[in-house]
């Protein structure tokens, strides 16, 4: 079973106690890549050290996370910028809103998440969404900003039917992470009307692990719990989904693909 993890935080000091070993179990789990969603300035040499240590398995994106939108926002986009311009990238991302944890800096977060879209066209890649508590909010946006060639992954979508054919009218997928396998995720409500070629796979690795091994940390490793899950809901075998979700990965990120 091939399988790509469209979003997951390997680079995080939670794997630094054993992350050859983690590594190890995710080649054998059948995951061919992983991409890395960028969180801040800090987080970006863990990630390049990721890159570097598993070449072609590993790959960056760049982006400052809404949760990260501070006070020093902007001195962060204009790193988030020159590293944009500096070297390749599979996608801007992790980028977005979130209103679960902290309302107070939500105008701000909107126009980081406004200038990077916009250098997400300017470079003609693909862009990651980060949409807590804020799907409403992050559609508009994008329903706004859409120029036709606009395009990414609306990451851990929680969404409802009526959300979920929006943001695929806009030319966007779903990313379908651990939440699939909960039994209060909502998602059993609406995967089973929609197409897999709407869909990629994710972890969000170290968070939201998937049944029966949620509260513990995730690991790109437990992906085909996820993919089962998806099959089961939309009457498909699991490898059929891996193959039809890596495939819309692919294609997602072909620029990057095409320069590796």
């Amino acid at each position: 079973m091939r399988l790509i993890d469209t979003h997951a935080h390997i680079y995080s000091p939670k794997f630094d106690s054993d992350r050859e070993a983690v590594m190890e179990a995710i080649q054998e789990a059948g995951v061919e890549r992983i991409y890395m969603p960028n969180v801040d300035v800090e987080t970006i040499d863990q990630m390049f050290q990721m890159e570097k240590d598993y070449p072609g398995r590993c790959i960056p994106m760049m982006g400052l996370h809404p949760c990260d939108v501070k006070e020093d926002f902007e001195a962060q986009l204009q790193v988030m910028k020159e590293w944009l311009w500096k070297r390749p990238f599979a996608a801007v991302g992790e980028i977005g809103l979130d209103l679960y944890w902290d309302k107070s800096f939500f105008e701000q977060q909107k126009i980081a998440l406004r200038e990077q879209i916009s250098w997400a066209q300017e470079l003609d890649l693909p862009i990651v969404l980060h949409c807590r508590e804020s799907m409403d909010e992050t559609i508009e946006i994008i329903r706004e900003m859409q120029d036709g060639k606009l395009r990414g992954i609306f990451h851990c979508f929680t969404g409802n039917l009526t959300q979920a054919m929006q943001i695929i009218e806009m030319g966007f997928l779903l990313g379908i992470g651990g939440v699939v396998t909960y039994k209060n995720g909502g998602l059993d409500q609406v995967l089973p009307h929609l197409s897999i070629e709407n869909l990629v796979l994710e972890t969000d690795a170290p968070y939201l692990a998937p049944v029966p091994f949620r509260g513990k940390r995730n690991t790109p490793a437990y992906l085909p719990y996820i993919a089962e899950r998806v099959g089961d809901l939309m009457q498909m075998s699991a490898v059929e989904v891996a193959e039809a979700t890596s495939s819309n990965a692919l294609n997602l990120f072909e620029k990057f693909e095409n320069e590796l």
